[in-house]
């Protein structure tokens, strides 16, 4: 069952990456796809629009999940249910209603910018769609208001399961509550910061849905990722399954290269 429906298509892919053609009508080329690769300028537009939500989001995720994970995690704190569930809400939304909503939201007339205009923020309303910068922006924006939730929930589940005695202890030491953060929560969840890290990067070099439902890719091709790329070449752009799928194969590569940099930069000695 897992060969049938996991390795057979993942070799068939590989299989298909050294063909091209138009439809299906494919010949055998070799390495051809793969050097391609390097001289096509849409694919290393969509690369690097692809790392820049990488640098960008990714960390800044990371980042407020964990600050929202350790205000949530106080016990002091009232409605904590409530806090939670409207944090992590977003995680379990439609991907095209959220991106459509965000679309309306950021778009020249739309809720943003007359807010932003009432209260004399910009002089002007902002292009968040049209302009290629504001236009990542926006993009950066929506992942990060979809998925942090998601990453705070697994922050949240590991520091319950921390002895509270370690902060008592820590306190009576005199340590203060950003030491206490850096030298007991952080080392105390970095098993779950590796995961996040990985699923989130996992995440981003898969990016599809936001983009192709707020931006298209545009203007032009300033926020098209390599994901979108592969639906351009496979159902947009005359079909061409051969390059579509060694395009999806250096994101696999991709993966795999971030997935050891981030274990090693761990030190997890098994990665």
């Amino acid at each position: 069952m897992i060969c049938t429906f996991y390795f057979y298509p993942m070799i068939q892919a590989l299989i298909l990456s050294f063909q091209s053609g138009t439809g299906t009508n494919l010949t055998f080329v070799g390495f051809n796809n793969y050097t391609r690769l390097l001289s096509d300028s849409t694919f290393i537009t969509a690369v690097k629009n692809t790392f820049i939500y990488l640098i960008v989001q990714v960390p800044i995720m990371i980042i407020l999940a964990l600050f929202l994970s350790v205000l949530l995690n106080d016990r002091t704190l009232k409605w904590k249910g409530i806090y939670r569930t409207a944090i992590f809400l977003p995680a379990v939304t439609s991907l095209v209603a959220y991106s459509v909503i965000f679309k309306y939201l950021f778009s020249n007339d739309g809720l943003v910018n007359t807010m932003l205009l009432k209260f004399s923020i910009v002089p002007e309303a902002v292009n968040w769609l049209t302009d290629p910068f504001w236009a990542k922006i926006t993009i950066i924006i929506a992942i990060t208001w979809r998925w942090t939730g998601y990453n705070m929930i697994f922050y949240l589940s590991a520091l319950q399961n921390v002895d509270q005695a370690i902060y008592e202890a820590a306190k009576i030491d005199g340590a203060s509550a950003v030491q206490q953060f850096f030298k007991i929560t952080i080392p105390m969840l970095k098993p779950i910061i590796l995961f996040t890290s990985i699923t989130s990067t996992i995440g981003t070099l898969q990016l599809f849905d936001e983009i192709m439902n707020i931006t298209k890719g545009g203007p032009g091709n300033a926020t098209t990722s390599i994901s979108q790329y592969i639906y351009n070449l496979s159902f947009k752009y005359t079909p061409d399954f051969g390059y579509a799928a060694t395009v999806s194969y250096f994101i696999v590569i991709l993966i795999v290269v971030f997935s050891i940099i981030q274990f090693k930069a761990a030190g997890d000695r098994n990665g």
